[in-house]
């Protein structure tokens, strides 16, 4: 794996962190590819039971595509007659598959601007803990650009559909607390806490009931898109598989016993 994405395991908890902090964790190829790698692996891994997702350095949570290597690859194209937007199908819509459908739960932690697929990937998540002193941009149109990185489909479930035409179409930078108000962010907290509190946030994911954390991710996803009725199948599919659970079993008992449930994540 790239030295540009860190893969940190802390028990149950994935901690990724997109490390290029001097080029403000802007994404070039091998990050990409390394940030895509990382957050299948984490998906795929039954010992991981949440993941935490962050920058590295003070500048910024990621500003998304690196323009730099980009203009160059716009160059080549045209010099070659190469697709130069290919990225999109072979690095962003894997990672975003991979991160927003993975049957656990995710967490941004924002720690400065999140611009571009960087904000895309924040968007992402199931939940966005962010410093007071950070801020999230589309930033496409701004290059002249349609959203990619799966904005399209969850900025208007964050925000509703008019104003992610606004944001998309007539980007700015949305800082914490207003972004904290329109419901970008789940929690906003001091910038020197951030890392403490976001990693304390993701831990109670990473030790609670993970069958039923992934049940209520497909019931939300499912219930978008379908009827009542469909969705009320769904639902008792869905709770028939969380029901039966160990997980299910330890809860009942706990509170029976009124203590702690300490969950296994199966």
């Amino acid at each position: 794996m790239s030295d540009s994405v860190l893969f940190e395991r802390d028990g149950a908890l994935a901690v990724l962190t997109i490390n290029r902090p001097d080029a403000r964790n802007a994404l070039d190829v091998p990050t990409k590819v390394a940030l895509r790698d990382a957050v299948t692996e984490a998906a795929n891994d039954p010992a991981v039971r949440a993941v935490l997702l962050t920058g590295a350095g003070e500048q910024a949570f990621c500003v998304g595509q690196d323009l730099k290597e980009h203009l160059g690859l716009l160059k080549r194209a045209e010099e070659t007659g190469e697709a130069p937007l290919k990225t999109v199908a072979e690095h962003y819509n894997p990672l975003v598959r991979a991160l927003a459908g993975m049957r656990k739960p995710t967490v941004a932690a924002v720690n400065a601007v999140a611009a571009g697929a960087g904000a895309s990937l924040a968007f992402a998540c199931d939940f966005r803990i962010v410093a007071d002193t950070a801020g999230f941009n589309t930033s496409f149109a701004g290059v002249a650009l349609t959203a990619d990185s799966g904005a399209s489909w969850t900025l208007p479930r964050l925000v509703g559909h008019a104003r992610a035409t606004e944001l998309l179409m007539l980007p700015r930078t949305v800082k914490a607390e207003e972004a904290l108000r329109l419901g970008l962010a789940t929690r906003v907290v001091p910038a020197a806490e951030l890392a403490a509190a976001a990693r304390e946030f993701a831990q109670r994911l990473a030790a609670g009931p993970t069958v039923a954390y992934g049940a209520i991710k497909t019931a939300l996803d499912f219930g978008a898109s379908h009827t009542l009725s469909e969705t009320l199948d769904k639902e008792d599919e869905l709770q028939t598989m969380a029901g039966n659970s160990e997980d299910h079993r330890i809860a009942v008992r706990a509170f029976i016993a009124k203590e702690q449930p300490d969950y296994l994540g199966r």
